[in-house]
């Protein structure tokens, strides 16, 4: 029989990634339920190196949005469809795994709700995640220290945080986000991802311990 409570959940998202913010509801619905287990949150780094580019270089995004909402029931605001319609700004998953490290290395434990926050910040207020200020805001919300934040977006330390995300994620082979991981003993096994529901995951999960 499989010891759920040696157990870890390993979350693979990108702040960038309108799948990801879709399956949000999904992953923190089935997350609550499962208080024995462990959760690591990982930024994949979608849009890094020669994939950092304007938003208007991915003519798809409009089409998925549509169907991610249509899908997952998550709204995308006025102010990002301004910045989508505008197309000149620049999707750079590094500037915002550095964001989320920062957010992280204050409160490990908040990781989901902090992906959920960053998101939210940019598909729905149309905010800058490249901006430490962004940060700051979300920071304050969580009554965290919002100037150490703001610090701690600059420091090396975070960087290579960031980038031993990046590492892991490749190490794990895994192309595509949100994808979320059992690991049990050796093994990484498949739980969810995509438009995925909460029930759908925990379906899967269960089949896993029977």
């Amino acid at each position: 029989m499989m010891d759920k409570k040696q157990d870890t959940l390993i979350y693979v998202w990108d702040a960038y990634c309108g799948w990801c913010y879709g399956f949000s509801k999904s992953i923190n619905t089935f997350y609550e339920k499962h208080p024995e287990l462990s959760l690591t949150v990982l930024s994949g780094g979608l849009f890094v190196d020669d994939k950092k580019l304007p938003i208007k270089s991915f003519p798809h995004i409009p089409e998925a949005n549509k169907r991610i909402s249509e899908l997952t029931g998550v709204e995308f605001g006025s102010s990002y469809e301004s910045l989508l319609l505008e197309g000149n700004f620049v999707l750079d998953s590094e500037a915002a795994a550095i964001g989320f490290s920062a957010l992280r290395s204050l409160a490990p434990e908040r990781s989901l709700e902090f992906t959920l926050a960053i998101q939210r910040a940019f598909y729905f207020h149309g905010k800058s995640l490249s901006n430490p200020e962004t940060y700051r805001e979300i920071a304050i919300s969580y009554n965290l220290d919002a100037e150490l934040i703001v610090e701690r977006f600059e420091k090396e330390e975070i960087l290579k945080d960031a980038h031993n995300d990046f590492k892991k994620v490749q190490g794990l082979g895994i192309h595509s986000y949100p994808t979320l991981l059992l690991k049990s003993g050796g093994n990484y096994l498949p739980l969810g991802g995509g438009a995925m529901t909460a029930d759908k995951i925990e379906e899967r999960f269960k089949n896993i311990y029977s």
